[in-house]
């Protein structure tokens, strides 16, 4: 049965957001230079779709702040990075395995009371020394973490599988730029061959315009692997690019989502926005509601 989405909020879903600019008495200009929306994105999340940020889109800021803004957002996802400051009033205080349980139950806490829920945890340090990474894994287990993103030694998977299947959590491989282990997604899929659905790619669209890979290319070739996404949209490919609010760049963001719903991908898209550092949340709110228009248009098809 199609799902029935009114006529009025589509267009607001997919118009003037899709667009990207709006006019104005000085002529075109952008429209996340105006009051952002903060409505989340309900069109996606009927898809299956949870959209959150990455902490580390706010790393000038405490996690407690990065968390207020992801909520700001309307969205009910976060994913953490190993070491940011928790708080302004505690900044040695950091986020990561090393949090005492009251510290945990703090950000617990701050988490629960902002209606967002951490689902990734990295890029974290994942290795074939079964004790350390078994730290790593329960305290992704204790703050309800399902995905560890990380860059292991492929010699570690063995080991990282069986910590897998037995925490039920997954483990997603994130490709930094070349010369990194796994920037070309064909390295990816190689060490991913014969392992369980645990084992997957966190795929991070910015970093393989930086290598040089056509995103779409390569999500088509990860079908099937595809565990998160770092998503991104740059303002071109090669290591100078920056990132843009999505469906400006040249990431081609639209078919990159329509491509996601064609493989019924259904998980967490973390925006990991690297670029206007202070000032990055209109751009950010107006990525959101671009993917949810374009989610919008997806679930009128069907």
């Amino acid at each position: 049965m199609k799902p029935r989405i009114h006529r009025r909020n589509f267009l607001q879903a997919t118009g003037v957001v899709a667009a990207g600019f709006a006019l104005s008495g000085a002529g075109v200009r952008p429209l996340w230079a105006a009051e952002p929306p903060s409505g989340g994105a309900p069109h996606a999340d009927k898809l299956g779709w949870r959209l959150g940020c990455q902490a580390y889109s706010f790393n000038r800021y405490s996690f407690f702040e990065a968390v207020e803004k992801n909520a700001s957002l309307g969205l009910g996802v976060i994913e953490v990075y190993p070491g940011q400051a928790m708080s302004k009033e505690k900044p040695d205080v950091k986020v990561d395995e090393a949090m005492s349980p009251e510290v945990r139950a703090e950000v617990k806490k701050r988490l629960a009371d902002a209606g967002v829920k951490m689902v990734g945890y990295g890029v974290c340090g994942l290795s074939k020394d079964e004790a350390v990474s078994r730290k790593t894994f329960e305290f992704a287990k204790d703050m309800g973490v399902e995905t560890l993103i990380s860059e292991p030694e492929p010699d570690a998977f063995d080991v990282l599988e069986k910590l897998c299947d037995e925490y039920q959590i997954n483990m997603a491989l994130h490709n930094h730029p070349q010369p990194s282990k796994y920037w070309n997604y064909k390295t990816v899929l190689e060490v991913c061959k014969g392992r369980g659905k645990r084992i997957g790619s966190c795929a991070d669209t910015g970093h393989w315009m930086r290598s040089d890979i056509n995103p779409l290319e390569a999500i088509k070739a990860l079908e099937g692997r595809i565990i998160s996404l770092h998503f991104k949209d740059l303002n071109q490919y090669g290591r100078e690019a920056h990132d843009v609010p999505w469906g400006t760049g040249k990431a081609n963001v639209r078919d990159l989502l329509i491509e996601l719903d064609r493989q019924k991908f259904r998980g967490v898209f973390s925006i990991e926005y690297e670029h206007n550092w202070t000032t990055s949340v209109p751009e950010i709110a107006h990525g959101v509601g671009y993917f949810d228009g374009v989610a919008a248009e997806l679930l009128a098809k069907k």
